[in-house]
């Protein structure tokens, strides 16, 4: 299902790290010797031998009983792939129903760069819940690089995301991406119901969960050959990683979890709380730098007024330049579009940078950044997240637990998502929750919990809740980041790798951390300098 405004206020999603990283190379980790001087008779011209041909990698790779296939890994809208190896692995859909139909699981192999790569399997957990593990790889590579000098990498589609069995709609997203910010929950459920009728067709809805995708984990992980596991969670994917470490720990060596979830939050429950406590240090951070707050003064003030504006009257329209194709297109800001674009700014220090001038800019009439923003953050999310295993997710596991929190009423989110959410819920085909669901997690596997300093939907408490109940962890806390970003920030990957190579959290040397912190804020659109 695609999201509109009102969805972009309640999505559970992870803006995965921003950045790049080209594939290194058999020849970086295999140099070739010094060039030798072949020398002939006198006075002839050295002659270098001739460089050995790299050889081509194997089409195919056998790891278990499966065999995987040389493919390379897009990143959507980019032109950037990652060599790997992929296959497709059938699993039932309903496991309770011997007659139940089958479903694919897509998964893939990212090869160590090492000829003899440790016999552990390194596991990318993606977030969301909705995002694609595969397709959202090549974005967070940087993070990952080190780990690959001694270490495969499994890449594995959670059911219902990416490429394996996706919950689609065509004919119903289409309809629902057409509402406004001013849609009803009545028509939300609608258009919500008819996704799930369309759904239905091929797939259970019901069948879509965390607990479905822990068994399907280690499905794979015995037809791979039965390896231990050193876990990779990113948002979502933490709570996936805690629940597979509790059903299964002999199978997993060691846990990296950024943006924490603990067991026990209800995902939802707190995104109003803790977009405000990112909002303030923003702005604490803004008042403390003399160019910022000589250009925005106190800016925190700034987007409440604008806000109370919005609430107060119609929305409006504005005509602007598409920020992708620059053509003429034109949106509507309200008081949800708002809100949303802002949450969604602030998961990443790079775009928390620019919420102080767009903020500004829109007080004096200029709504083209805003909601150049909100274009461009509908569309990503839209490609990246699956709505309707989101869906699946979060009304099993969530949505029966979540309560009106009047409490939030003044804050920028406010609770009309839990109303919007029990509306959605209502309409989607979703089992019960499953017994001690959200008990907290226990473990003495060694475990590093890495969390950004304004993260507005996983803050750095929630590590700390989560660490309680760990007799081999530590949480790292990055000054200044957002949400799932720390992993992929400055010297943090080789932290992850040497962790995972020795498995001692407490011990690791962090220092290099201390370097590390946000961008300064933008006080025009050409930096951060007045």
């Amino acid at each position: 299902m695609k999201m509109n405004a009102r969805m972009i206020v309640r999505v559970v999603v992870v803006v995965a790290a921003i950045g790049y990283f080209s594939w290194q190379t058999w020849g970086r980790q295999h140099p070739q010797p010094h060039a030798q001087v072949v020398t002939g008779t006198a006075g002839t011209t050295p002659v270098r031998p001739a460089k050995p041909v790299k050889p081509a990698p194997p089409a195919t790779l056998r790891m278990g009983r499966l065999t995987l296939t040389a493919c390379a890994l897009q990143q959507p809208g980019s032109a950037v792939t990652t060599p790997a190896y992929c296959t497709v692995f059938r699993v039932p859909e309903n496991r309770a129903d011997p007659e139940a139909r089958t479903i694919e699981l897509k998964l893939a192999i990212v090869k160590s760069d090492s000829e003899v790569p440790d016999q552990d399997l390194v596991v990318y957990l993606a977030g969301g819940p909705g995002q694609s593990a595969i397709q959202s790889y090549p974005e967070l590579a940087p993070a990952f690089a080190p780990l690959l000098k001694r270490h495969d990498v499994l890449l594995l589609d959670q059911r219902g995301t990416g490429g394996s069995h996706p919950l689609d709609c065509p004919t119903a997203q289409k309809a629902l991406s057409r509402l406004t910010g001013t849609a009803t929950s009545a028509q939300l459920a609608d258009q919500v119901r008819a996704c799930a009728t369309e759904v239905e067709k091929t797939a259970d809805p019901r069948d879509y969960t965390t607990t479905d995708a822990v068994a399907d984990l280690d499905a794979v992980r015995r037809a791979l050959g039965a390896p231990r596991l050193d876990l990779v969670g990113v948002s979502y994917g933490t709570r996936v990683a805690q629940h597979y470490a509790a059903a299964h720990p002999d199978a997993v060596r060691g846990m990296v979890l950024d943006g924490v979830v603990p067991n026990e939050l209800v995902l939802g429950e707190t995104f109003a709380r803790t977009l405000q406590r990112s909002l303030q240090l923003q702005a604490a951070a803004c008042s403390a730098a003399p160019a910022c707050k000589g250009a925005f003064g106190d800016w925190y003030a700034t987007l409440y007024t604008l806000y109370a504006r919005l609430k107060a009257q119609p929305p409006h329209a504005a005509t602007f330049a598409d920020p992708r194709s620059f053509k003429p297109v034109t949106e509507t800001l309200d008081a949800d579009t708002l809100a949303g674009v802002v949450r969604m700014f602030s998961y990443s220090t790079a775009t928390a940078a620019l919420l102080p001038l767009a903020v500004t800019e829109a007080t004096h009439g200029n709504d083209a950044p805003l909601l150049g923003q909100s274009r461009i953050l509908s569309a990503d999310l839209s490609q990246s997240v699956q709505g309707g295993m989101q869906l699946s997710v979060i009304c099993t596991e969530d949505a029966p637990l979540l309560t009106p929190r009047p409490q939030d009423a003044g804050l920028l989110l406010g609770g009309n998502f839990i109303q919007d959410l029990a509306a959605e819920c209502g309409a989607w085909p979703h089992g019960p929750m499953p017994a001690g669901f959200h008990a907290p997690f226990q473990a003495s596997i060694p475990t590093l919990l890495v969390s950004g300093e304004r993260d507005p939907v996983t803050p750095p408490a929630f590590a700390a809740q989560v660490l309680k109940g760990l007799s081999d962890g530590r949480s790292l806390v990055v000054k200044g980041l957002g949400h799932a970003e720390a992993i992929n920030a400055g010297c943090m990957p080789r932290l992850v790798a040497r962790f995972i190579d020795k498995l001692q959290p407490k011990t690791l040397d962090a220092q290099c951390l201390k370097r590390l912190g946000p961008l300064p804020a933008f006080v025009t659109f050409n930096g951060a300098a007045p």
